[in-house]
């Protein structure tokens, strides 16, 4: 499903917090909205499933305006997923999982085969996992059922607000391979936001870096670090090179092909970020 935003704006206490948004997320692609705490990414990010309404502007889905759907039915065809995933504590992971399915009014025997269907696909046993309460899990466990509730309806588009945020970096690391791999498996429109550059190159097909509630650019990861469009967006690779050079370039092959930049398939982002800007500022000075 096509998301697309039609010149959306937020105030707050006379405050715009979102400004003339314009852009769409293409069906069944990877989204991240990524920038600094404070742009306005989770705003818009529950927008989509109205959580909050915009001052002004449209959203549609596959063209039809989400003003024109019934509330209840969007929110549950959408999956969401917070950085507190806040899992009932008195329902197993059976009841947690098929809570969204159950309200759709899905049969006990449904539930229970999507649930065992889904459950291997995120590493755990259905024959061990179904019948635990949510303090029998631990924290990268909980989250992996909080994913495994968005999915279960079969949604056709999923929202993740900073969902491994909470997370130890070995959790996480896994995590973002696991949900970038049901992403491709499963073809579900993914919104994902993050103010973490190095999880948003990882997962995204496209990035839309938003800085005080303006847009400062859209583009793959490779395009975004080729070419960024302004000193912002160059700077806030910059502002995560550690996190950056942990990330290998074999996964984004093809980057960039001038022979003047030195750098191969083997150097991390953080080293083709450092190269490039060198090469361009060499460049801009009549050096090269």
């Amino acid at each position: 499903m096509t998301i697309t935003f039609k010149n959306i704006t937020k105030d707050y206490g006379g405050k715009s917090v979102l400004k003339d948004i314009n852009f769409t997320i293409e069906s069944r692609e990877f989204f991240v909205l990524a920038g600094s705490s404070g742009g306005g990414k989770t705003t818009l990010l529950k927008m989509i499933n109205r959580l909050i309404e915009p001052t002004s502007g449209e959203i549609e889905i596959d063209g039809q305006s989400i003003n024109s759907l019934n509330l209840r039915d969007l929110r549950l065809e959408i999956g969401y997923v917070l950085q507190q995933i806040a899992l009932f504590p008195n329902m197993t992971v059976l009841e947690n999982i098929g809570l969204i399915p159950q309200m759709q009014g899905w049969s006990k025997e449904k539930i229970r085969s999507r649930v065992e269907e889904l459950l291997p696909l995120v590493g755990l046993s259905a024959e061990k996992y179904l019948s635990r309460y949510p303090h029998e899990l631990s924290g990268g466990e909980a989250q992996r059922v909080g994913i495994l509730r968005a999915l279960a309806a079969e949604p056709k588009i999923i929202l993740m607000d900073e969902p491994f945020s909470a997370l130890d970096p070995i959790s996480r690391k896994q995590l973002q391979q696991l949900v970038k791999k049901l992403q491709e498996e499963l073809k579900i429109t993914t919104v994902f936001v993050t103010h973490d550059m190095s999880e948003a190159m990882i997962l995204a097909d496209h990035i839309a870096i938003i800085k005080t509630g303006e847009i400062q650019q859209i583009a793959s990861p490779k395009e975004l670090l080729a070419h960024p469009a302004n000193d912002y967006v160059a700077s806030f690779f910059e502002n995560f090179q550690e996190d950056l050079s942990q990330i290998n370039l074999s996964d984004l092959t093809g980057l960039i092909s001038d022979e003047n930049i030195a750098i191969t398939n083997n150097s991390t982002v953080s080293d083709a970020v450092k190269a490039l800007r060198t090469y361009q500022k060499a460049n801009e000075s009549g050096e090269i």
